[in-house]
């Protein structure tokens, strides 16, 4: 007999295998392996699973890498989004839609080509934003807590920047004749996106109360960018760093900064709603900054949309704004509350930002030509989130463990314990609405009684091993790369995450372009 052979034909035509039994007997016998009724209920088989995988693999065989140079790109960052991040998000959406979740994909899931990026610092284990997102925008790793400047610099001496300063992707495209952008949902001055225009030796020196040493802080730098013709569309919060203390900002030079931005040239507008984003003339507008909250942007869950613009609206009208340069462009969207409900130990806040993040890069691949426009998404760290137990298919990701017998999973002391928590941080919270911005209580330690407590509402913080009053950390594992595009086929293996300017550089030719471009 030929085993491989018999195998095959049995599983394509669905029939019971080596069991020495049937379907039916496997039933009455109380076998676990078959479907139960909510996958039966999708139509899942052996078949399905065996089609399903065939059918994957054939499209990754035929799939054959484009080499052909990039005219865009577009990186986008997902903040705090590690692979736990991402698992929980799919399941969190597709369960939001009735679905079990599993079996959900999000936008970069059915990307061609993944990979890992090694995340630490040039002097930290586990990274911070500032270093890891230099290294991305700069190919060259350095040290946490500052932002485009190499590791031989001293945080927050402004003396020892002169000489160890990098140049940024956004630079390099500006001076090759690219337009360019910035989206983020957090502070347009914090770490991730500040790390595509400013050279500074403190990630905190957001405006010029911060700064010291004589060096221009990161507000004014985004303002005085002068490469090429600087850049055209920034969308994000942190609209307190650019006006002065008079006005409800924190300046103390009296600066007004939108004001001097819209003093430059070309067709200028600033908007600080979406009511103002939204009527936006993108054909005849040649630059674009939006400043839309005080902080940070509002997390997803949280959102006004009467008030404030979702990642995607932004994204959306980035693309436009950006793809009338018929030279390409540049864009950089951050997701960057991810990483702050990840912070205050609000799974669902960062989840439902994380989802939200996803269809933000889903209506950006509808509106692109993916010919000639190349797709990264990653993220810049990972945090201490974890799934754990045993929860049958289907579980609520967010709820507490139900294994597949029905039963309720406890702990040793008989308490019930959720599928999601977190290795250290504030620990358990039960809040009716918001109440994420829990820094400064004293952590919860140890084991709470869930019994009744609804553990999906957007108001729970999950419990946490070790109870930490600074807030939860980031993690230093390995985090996703997902890419689509010219030479996206680079995006494989486990890299250093500095790889990713050298990638987007092979596909665009930035430094030639720049080089041909510089007198």
């Amino acid at each position: 007999m030929n085993f491989k052979k018999t195998l095959l034909a049995a599983i394509i035509s669905g029939s019971a295998v080596l069991t020495g039994c049937s379907d039916s007997d496997s039933s009455s016998s109380g076998s676990t392996t078959e479907p139960t009724a909510q996958t039966a209920a999708q139509g899942e088989s052996k078949n399905f699973w065996f089609e399903q995988a065939s059918d994957a693999v054939a499209a990754a065989a035929n799939t054959a890498p484009n080499q052909t140079r990039a005219k865009n790109v577009i990186l986008f960052i997902g903040d705090g989004m590690g692979i736990s991040t991402t698992t929980a998000a799919r399941i969190f959406e597709g369960q939001t839609r009735g679905e079990t979740g599993e079996e959900n994909n999000l936008a970069w899931d059915t990307f061609p080509y993944a990979a890992l990026a090694k995340t630490y610092n040039t002097d930290q284990q586990t990274p911070d934003s500032a270093g890891t997102m230099t290294a991305m925008m700069t190919g060259v790793k350095t040290d946490a807590g500052v932002l485009g400047v190499d590791e031989d610099v001293e945080r927050a001496d402004c003396t020892t920047v002169n000489g160890n300063e990098l140049v940024s992707a956004v630079s390099l495209a500006e001076i090759a004749g690219k337009a360019t952008g910035v989206v983020s949902t957090a502070r347009i001055t914090h770490a991730t996106p500040a790390a595509t225009y400013a050279v500074t030796p403190d990630r905190d020196w957001e405006d010029d109360t911060k700064a010291q040493g004589g060096c221009e802080d990161i507000a004014s730098q985004l303002i005085s960018f002068d490469e090429g013709d600087g850049i055209d569309v920034t969308l994000g919060g942190g609209r307190r760093h650019f006006i002065p203390v008079a006005d409800g900002g924190r300046r103390g030079d009296a600066r007004n900064l939108p004001n001097e931005w819209l003093a430059g040239s070309g067709v200028r507008q600033y908007v600080t709603d979406k009511a103002g984003l939204d009527a936006v003339d993108t054909t005849a507008t040649d630059k674009l900054l939006g400043l839309f909250t005080s902080s940070h942007m509002s997390y997803e869950a949280d959102r006004d949309d009467t008030v404030e613009p979702s990642l995607t609206d932004m994204t959306e009208t980035a693309i436009d704004m950006l793809s009338k340069d018929e030279d390409g462009y540049m864009l950089v969207v951050e997701s960057g509350r991810i990483d702050h409900g990840h912070h205050a130990g609000n799974a669902y806040r960062a989840l439902t930002d994380a989802v939200e993040f996803s269809n933000a890069v889903k209506a950006a691949v509808a509106k692109v030509n993916l010919e000639e426009t190349l797709i990264i998404v990653t993220a810049d760290h990972s945090h201490v989130f974890t799934i754990a137990g045993y929860p049958k298919r289907g579980n609520p990701i967010l709820g507490k463990v139900v294994k597949i017998d029905d039963s309720e999973a406890t702990d040793a002391n008989g308490l019930p314990y959720t599928t999601v928590g977190y290795m250290n941080g504030l620990g358990f919270a039960e809040l009716e609405t918001g109440g994420d911005d829990r820094y400064g209580l004293a952590p919860v330690a140890g084991r709470q009684d869930l019994t009744n407590v609804d553990t999906t509402n957007q108001g729970y913080h999950q419990e946490t091993l070790i109870p930490r009053a600074g807030g939860e950390t980031h993690a230093g594992e390995d985090v996703g790369i997902y890419a689509t595009g010219p030479w996206a086929h680079l995006v494989q293996g486990t890299l250093e995450q500095n790889v990713i300017f050298h990638i987007i550089n092979q596909a665009t030719g930035l430094v030639e372009l720049a080089d041909a471009n510089t007198p």
